[in-house]
């Protein structure tokens, strides 16, 4: 027949070892970071952070840096932060983990699911102000993939509203929008998250980043049980150095300095990071754009974009298996690929509460159809040609 056999019909797999879609890269240097801060006087709450909290604003271009336990700690902060209570109402894109939502929740406030553009996979713009009313307080926009959500029709749509602009950019640490700046400096509030399969990684952390002091004041105040030393904060008079208060409700939210030397250390190759992964998908989009039935995520010239995901899409009806049959079929082949995300309102947990299937049409048609391939800095030229072999191999042997 003139074309390989793929594994998942009896044929060798592209390679013996397994493949995974995501690994995080961690130097000498990283290790080193770390040891210093075991060795130190400090193992949280010391100079670590306040290292990292500077080094952020210069990165992002941000004012203020807040760092804490996780990206969905610092989601939470954020809701907190712009003073979301029962009754209130945030638009959110269903296209994310499901923290991006539950943050709304935690503040006994409604998220609001408003559908994706077909080719980004980014929060349509066209579509929110249809969601508007006199409950909505903020929108949450999600960086999906890595790429900047479209800044400039969200800002104008939340500063017409009075609404508040809150980027989830756990993808897209790294990322700008040309014209506008570095991700962190543009939304009133961006997040970020230091997970082991993100970009720049602590194991966990997170951060909180924005330009105007109140609402940092807020974030830091709440990161910490919502308890404070400073006395303008206080409503008594401090007792001795040792008094504080409590004046809020709130969890603590602290990172380790641990976390903080290693996150440290690694934005300090986050420009390596992001040019091995556009080399990568590169050459990605080379070979997949050829395959007839393969859909790739539209790359916005505006964003200049650290890419967290590659995702491609498997359309309904091209091949001889579907989404899934495609994907036992790579993991056959030793390429263990992922799918992000399953649409946050068809949980369990949210079709209890009365969300239903049909709510985001667009982001239900690209879930039904995606899977996220290997990507991460240390994948060698092999690995990726792995990728695309297997991927190729797949789809010619099942296309229609």
């Amino acid at each position: 027949m003139g074309k390989d056999l793929p594994a998942a019909a009896g044929g060798i797999p592209v390679r013996t070892e397994k493949l995974y879609y995501a690994h995080q890269y961690i130097d000498e240097s990283d290790i080193a970071a770390v040891e210093s801060v075991l060795r130190s006087d400090f193992l949280t709450c010391g100079p670590a952070i306040d290292g990292l909290e500077e080094k952020l604003c210069r990165i992002t271009g941000a004012e203020h840096a807040a760092v804490c336990t996780n990206g969905t700690a610092a989601l939470h902060m954020a809701c907190m932060a712009i003073g979301l209570q029962p009754g209130d109402e945030v638009i959110v894109t269903p296209l994310t983990f499901a923290a991006s939502a539950n943050c709304v929740l935690y503040c006994n406030a409604k998220p609001v699911f408003s559908d994706v553009d077909p080719e980004t996979y980014l929060l349509d713009p066209s579509k929110i102000e249809e969601k508007i009313n006199s409950h909505t307080k903020a929108v949450i926009t999600v960086d999906y993939g890595g790429q900047a959500s479209p800044l400039p029709e969200l800002t104008d749509i939340c500063r017409r509203h009075g609404l508040k602009l809150i980027e989830d950019a756990a993808h897209s640490i790294g990322t700008s929008y040309r014209g506008l700046g570095n991700v962190g400096s543009i939304a009133d509030i961006t997040t970020f998250s230091f997970h082991a399969v993100k970009v720049v990684t602590g194991g966990e952390g997170g951060a909180v980043t924005t330009n105007d002091p109140e609402l940092f004041s807020k974030m830091a105040l709440y990161r910490t049980h919502a308890i404070t030393r400073d006395p303008s904060l206080m409503e008594n008079e401090p007792e001795g150095p040792w008094y504080y208060e409590q004046v809020g409700l709130s969890m603590n939210y602290r990172m380790t300095d641990i976390q903080a030397a290693l996150i440290s250390g690694q934005l300090d190759k986050l420009e390596l990071f992001k040019k091995r992964r556009q080399e990568i998908c590169g050459r990605y989009d080379e070979a997949f754009s050829r395959i007839p039935g393969i859909g790739l995520q539209k790359v916005i010239p505006e964003s200049d974009t650290a890419r967290h995901l590659y995702v491609i899409r498997i359309k309904e009806g091209a091949f001889g298996i579907d989404r899934k049959g495609f994907f036992d079929a790579l993991s056959k082949e030793n390429i263990i690929p992922n799918v992000h995300y399953i649409p946050v309102y068809l949980h369990p947990w949210y079709r209890a509460h009365g969300y239903s299937r049909g709510l985001c049409p667009i982001a239900e048609k690209i879930y039904d159809e995606m899977i996220t391939l290997p990507l991460y800095y240390s994948m060698t030229d092999d690995d990726v040609r792995d990728v695309i072999r297997a991927v190729s191999r797949i789809a010619e042997y099942y296309i229609k």
